[in-house]
């Protein structure tokens, strides 16, 4: 074997390596019955992260504005507790926040299609623990979606 097949097979990762040895793995959502692109296809995550810094902002404000009058210490305590608050409503009700509903991106359950405010609060309190909203599955869903059974698509 050549030596440059090796670091390219190690640069690429495991799963360039799987199809290349004739793994097929489809495109993002093909497990879960989304289409591959267009509306109700898995949301990418840049528009994902562009979602999350807009809400972040916004609840930012609301802290800065209207609960820490300027900014100390503990605004972004009361950020996160915005965010949470922000979170439980929007997606539990109308599926979207603000920032989503700005990149085009809805938020549904698995089989069902609508967010229950169950299913929202688990999603949205381990999106604030950050770490399972960094792990990722195949299908570019987060650890905080699989555990919450939801799914973020586009609109």
């Amino acid at each position: 074997m050549d030596n440059r097949q090796v670091i390219g097979s190690w640069l690429s990762g495991p799963r360039e390596a799987a199809e290349q040895a004739g793994a097929d793995f489809g495109y993002r959502g093909a497990q879960l019955g989304l289409p591959e692109e267009g509306p109700g296809s898995i949301a990418r995550p840049g528009r994902r992260l562009g979602a999350l810094a807009v809400d972040w902002g916004l609840c930012l404000l609301i802290a800065y504005g209207l609960l820490t009058h300027g900014y100390n210490q503990t605004t972004g305590n009361w950020a996160l507790l915005v965010f949470l608050g922000l979170g439980f409503l929007t997606v539990g009700t109308v599926g979207f926040t603000p920032g989503k509903r700005l990149f085009g991106l809805r938020v549904v359950a698995e089989g069902t299609g609508r967010v229950n405010p169950l299913r929202a609060v688990v999603r949205t309190v381990l999106l604030c623990l950050a770490i399972p909203a960094l792990i990722w599955d195949r299908d570019g869903r987060g650890l905080h979606d699989r555990l919450a059974r939801t799914v973020e698509v586009r609109i």
